[in-house]
């Protein structure tokens, strides 16, 4: 019996950066010997086992024989004769494919997964790759983790995948947990363009496919269209909060559904958004929050280029959404998308629209702060915090109590 440390463990060694798992194959062994050895069988298609004391998994090495077209139609042979060497060509990426001798520190690999890790690209082992359909999405994945790039002939790979249909084999909960993944990367805006260059886009979210179509005013969007501002706008971001990411990626959402007549102009984009998004979270089975943060983003994201004293009411109203759920850090991750917005375009941001932005964020901390720390029934009306921002220069707002009090019960953005 022979143990190695396998996959992500050994490539993010290499890569300098945490390991925050670690799985193990084991080659020369058979079932009973590793229950013997006190492991226990948790593997329902294929045995894996977990250690006695570290509870990380331990694999059989084994070979696999494609049965249909899901991902998960394989028949496996795990007979003890079988090399570490065969056990590799079932990987997806050469990244993925690199094993490490517990005992000597060796690093085997077979596939020049090292050279990859180097050059920072993504590329596939061999052409059992296009036996699981779920890896055009792990491809788009580790991208965005590791911001790597995608080797051509993966992608051609990827593309001839997609153009045979092999996406219609995975299930919605599937398709979103790889997405889920790749939200949280720095880097997420890979997952988008890689999506997009193997047409996979098209197939798990057409809707940000057709932005790629709306032309957008070269003025002020020199890069021409609203898909290219929307990965612009990620990119912005660059952060690694999947909320943020998700909220970036559909705040102009609604500009497919603008009326052509009247592009690049895009009136009631903001509300167009709402339905759309809630569609998409519908279809793609997307946890509530990430919906309804969405979906208030997108409504209320236009509001940083109004001038603030023509807004006081709408942006109040919008403070005590983002101060009911400030637990969540509502307030600071909207915020980060407006910002996202307003910087991610192909022209550099002014002087003013840099101060503009700063005192819009001011203000609306500002009205935040006091709707949190006020009880629902005593809701202030804002004059202090209005008179405290601006030193009297801009108006009061007027709210009412029924006003606020009709606002929190009538809320459509309950987060379940």
């Amino acid at each position: 019996m022979q143990i190695y440390l396998v996959g992500g463990a050994v490539r993010d060694k290499l890569l300098s950066i945490p390991v925050h798992d670690r799985d193990f194959v084991v080659i020369g062994a058979t079932t009973e010997e590793m229950l013997n050895a006190g492991y226990k069988k948790v593997g329902k298609t294929f045995p894996v086992f977990l250690h006695p004391e570290t509870k990380e998994e331990y694999a059989l090495a084994r070979k696999e024989i494609k049965t249909g077209n899901g991902h998960k139609d394989f028949q496996f042979v795990f007979t003890p004769d079988i090399t570490l060497e065969e056990d590799s060509l079932r990987r997806d990426f050469t990244c993925n494919a690199l094993y490490q001798d517990l005992i000597t520190g060796e690093i085997i690999d077979f596939h020049n997964g090292k050279s990859d890790i180097k050059q920072r690209v993504l590329r596939h082992v061999s052409e059992h790759f296009a036996e699981d359909p779920l890896r055009v999405l792990r491809m788009c994945r580790f991208a965005a983790q590791l911001d790597f790039t995608v080797a051509p002939e993966t992608m051609d790979l990827c593309k001839k995948m997609v153009k045979d249909g092999a996406l219609e084999h995975l299930s919605k909960d599937r398709i979103w947990q790889e997405f889920a993944k790749a939200l949280s990367s720095r880097t997420f805006y890979r997952f988008i363009e890689n999506a997009k260059e193997c047409e996979a886009l098209k197939v798990i979210l057409p809707e940000i496919e057709q932005l790629f179509t709306v032309p957008e005013r070269t003025d002020f969007h020199p890069e021409g269209n609203s898909g290219a501002h929307t990965l612009l706008t990620i990119k912005a971001a660059a952060t690694d909060d999947s909320m943020v990411n998700y909220a970036a990626l559909l705040h102009d959402i609604g500009k497919i559904r603008t009326d052509k007549k009247c592009w690049p102009s895009h009136h009631g984009h903001d509300k167009l958004g709402i339905d759309i998004i809630r569609e998409i979270g519908k279809r793609l089975k997307v946890p509530t929050s990430y919906t309804e943060f969405a979906a208030f983003t997108a409504e209320n994201h236009m509001l940083y280029h109004q001038k603030i004293e023509n807004i006081t009411k709408e942006l109040a109203t919008v403070a005590v959404y983002l101060s009911k759920y400030r637990y969540k850090n509502w307030c600071e991750r909207f915020l980060c998308v407006l910002n996202a917005d307003m910087c991610g375009r192909d022209k550099a941001v002014s002087l003013e629209e840099q101060k503009a932005f700063a005192e819009f964020k001011a203000y609306l901390e500002q009205l935040e702060k006091a709707a949190f720390n006020k009880k629902t029934s005593e809701l202030p009306e804002f004059e202090e915090i209005i008179a405290g921002i601006k030193a009297g220069t801009l108006p009061p707002i007027r709210l009412n109590e029924a006003y606020i009090k009709a606002i929190l019960e009538e809320n459509p953005y309950q987060v379940k």
